[in-house]
């Protein structure tokens, strides 16, 4: 992976990260004023458009890295960070699928289940992202 594909991807994860932190607070903890109001928070519109432009420059990201970064390590065993990086592979389908189908449900039922299971999976995501990218302590070399 390049340095240019790899600042793209913490750009793109840190845009659809933040927008989508800050959408799912307006839209579930916000009170708006108005009580005929379709949304909580006057960003809330603006927001939501931030993180469904990040979303897509995300999936081009993993993309982008998948076969020479992701594939290449599974493929060959490499061990360091091997869980959590499959951690972000195996949770990055449910997440990405899932946005795709709120966007296009019209049953509340079942926008309902998408959304969370977007939430839930963004989550793990999210998290294993942190884990994945945490630095780790450098082997000591034993003295002969």
């Amino acid at each position: 992976m390049s340095r240019g594909e790899a600042w793209f991807l913490r750009g793109a994860q840190a845009a659809a990260a933040l927008s989508g932190l800050a959408w799912f607070w307006m839209a579930v903890f916000a009170e708006s004023e108005d009580p005929y109001s379709a949304v909580n928070h006057p960003w809330q519109p603006q927001v939501a458009a931030a993180h469904l432009l990040a979303a897509p420059a995300l999936i081009l990201a993993v993309g982008l890295i998948w076969k020479a970064h992701a594939w290449a390590r599974i493929r060959s065993g490499f061990a360091p960070r091997r869980r959590s990086g499959i951690a972000l592979s195996l949770t990055f389908v449910p997440m990405a699928l899932s946005g795709y189908l709120l966007q296009v449900s019209v049953d509340e039922s079942a926008r309902s289940l998408w959304s969370w299971i977007h939430v839930a999976a963004s989550l793990v995501w999210f998290g294993a992202w942190l884990v994945h990218r945490w630095p780790r302590p450098r082997a000591r070399v034993k003295a002969a």
